[in-house]
């Protein structure tokens, strides 16, 4: 189990590319909770303030502290996290009890989830496409969920950053349907949810890094040839993967 939650977090690191192009977008609505005070303040602007007798009295009042940006970031990364878990811990669950019913072993699954790993490699290299169709399968489910969002942008809170995460690990991608393979063949939910917990950590330093523009690393992680190089990794992983699954089953 200790080699399948490794495994899990460096395919999460191993996918940067793929996840900044899917979830780089949610960085512009963390970027826009600092109000335009606050970000003026940061690049050593001066603040003017004109105050109206009639919102005198209003002004008085304390505003509430505005949180961080950092502390933005964490809480979508918390609660997409906590997503992906949760999601891992339905899959792993499902996965065993379908197993078990049809008395099929655990390895067999595993052959599944090898040959996810090379499907995933060429879908992020552009070679082969077929994760698409898998894709398409969850876009049913979004549109239920993305509507969801707009309760809770802009996210200047913490909550609702924590709330916005937990929607959005629910995003079609198939990188996460690739892992989650992994989670089907762990044998119970608690393992399922473990492993896409270390794969939420592994995609966490592109994220984070994208969520602070830093944009040499964000260019680095989109080059295409990076990308292809990450790709052609995950797919030595994936053979790898079924070989070893092969030998349990045959």
């Amino acid at each position: 189990m200790t080699l399948d939650l490794i495994s899990a977090f460096f395919i999460g690191i191993l996918g940067a590319g793929h996840c900044v192009m899917m979830c780089g977008g949610i960085t512009t609505m963390l970027t826009s909770a600092l109000p335009a005070n606050q970000a003026r303040q940061k690049q050593g602007q001066p603040q003017v303030i004109t105050v109206q007798p009639a919102q005198a009295a209003q002004q008085s009042a304390p505003l509430p502290p505005t949180p961080s940006k950092t502390i933005l970031v964490l809480c979508y990364n918390l609660g997409r996290i906590a997503s992906y878990s949760l999601i891992g811990a339905i899959i792993g669950f499902t996965g065993s009890l379908a197993a078990r019913n049809a008395g099929m072993p655990l390895a067999g699954l595993r052959l599944v989830a090898g040959i996810f790993l090379i499907l995933l490699g060429l879908y992020m290299g552009q070679w082969l496409m077929w994760l698409n169709r898998i894709e398409a399968l969850g876009k049913g489910l979004w549109r239920r969920i993305s509507p969801l969002s707009k309760k809770v942008i802009p996210v200047d809170t913490p909550s609702k950053a924590l709330a916005l995460g937990g929607l959005w690990g629910w995003l079609p991608c198939g990188l996460i349907y690739s892992t989650l393979t992994w989670s089907m063949a762990s044998g119970s939910a608690l393992n399922g949810a473990a492993i896409m917990f270390f794969f939420g950590l592994g995609t966490l330093p592109a994220l984070v890094t994208m969520s602070f523009g830093m944009i040499t690393i964000k260019q680095l992680l989109i080059n295409d040839n990076f990308r292809k190089i990450m790709a052609f990794c995950i797919i030595i992983y994936g053979i790898y993967s079924l070989l070893v699954a092969s030998r349990l089953v045959f």
